[in-house]
């Protein structure tokens, strides 16, 4: 696996939630319906061919090893959840927007999802409409796949916890997808902080169709930068 820099959060490594949902599509058997969490380990390098383990229902992505056969430190993981491991309450549709802060204050603004200065990204400026919660816009492109509505799903969640002063990147993501959104359409994403214990924040985030049906659902674990 090799993560073109295009895809980067911070400038020199990839974006979490892309990176996770290309590790979740090499679980086996998961369809629409399943969920997949993902832990990433260390942050997932650009441009640098990956390797990956499958087994049962995990797969794991490692650094290449020095001697270019056995695998090197691991990157991320990812398993299948089983059902009632994945018992997540969606953040409810609005059609609320606010200001979307990183505009003009941004700890990563290369990032493929949010980042105003990555021309070839996806464009999501999540607004605050209230204390811990955001919401935003998103023009679907033409080649959505599962790994850009994990992609989707993330930033969202990170401006909950006021990234622009609190600077965080993604340490564990837990993804549901229903259904793909259709290419060329509209939808709405919210998100909503779910809890907090020191360094470590807890939002989910939501993904709904032009017409409110709910797309997708995630739950994510983000760690402020010491």
């Amino acid at each position: 696996m090799l993560i073109d820099g295009r895809f980067c959060g911070p400038p020199d490594s990839g974006n979490g939630g892309y990176t996770s949902g290309l590790l979740a599509g090499l679980v086996p058997g998961v369809g629409p319906g399943d969920a997949v969490e993902v832990t990433l380990r260390k942050p997932p390098p650009l441009d640098v061919e990956l390797r990956s383990e499958v087994a049962g229902r995990r797969a794991v992505l490692h650094l290449p090893g020095a001697d270019g056969d056995a695998p090197g430190e691991t990157v991320a993981d990812a398993e299948w959840l089983e059902p009632g491991r994945f018992d997540v309450e969606p953040v409810p549709w609005t059609a609320e927007r606010g200001v979307y802060p990183g505009h003009t204050r941004h700890p990563f603004p290369s990032c493929y999802v949010c980042g105003p200065d990555n021309k070839d990204g996806l464009h999501i400026y999540p607004g605050r409409i209230a204390p811990g919660r955001t919401a935003a816009d998103w023009l679907v492109p033409d080649d959505v796949s599962s790994a850009t509505v994990w992609a989707a799903l993330d930033c969202p969640g990170g401006w909950t916890i006021q990234l622009e002063e609190r600077p965080s990147v993604l340490g564990r993501f837990a993804v549901r997808i229903d259904a793909l959104p259709a290419p060329g359409s509209e939808c709405v994403i919210v998100g909503e902080l779910r809890g907090a214990q020191g360094r470590k924040s807890h939002p989910v985030t939501s993904l709904y169709d032009p017409s409110g049906q709910l797309l997708a659902v995630a739950r994510a674990t983000w760690i402020a930068l010491a």
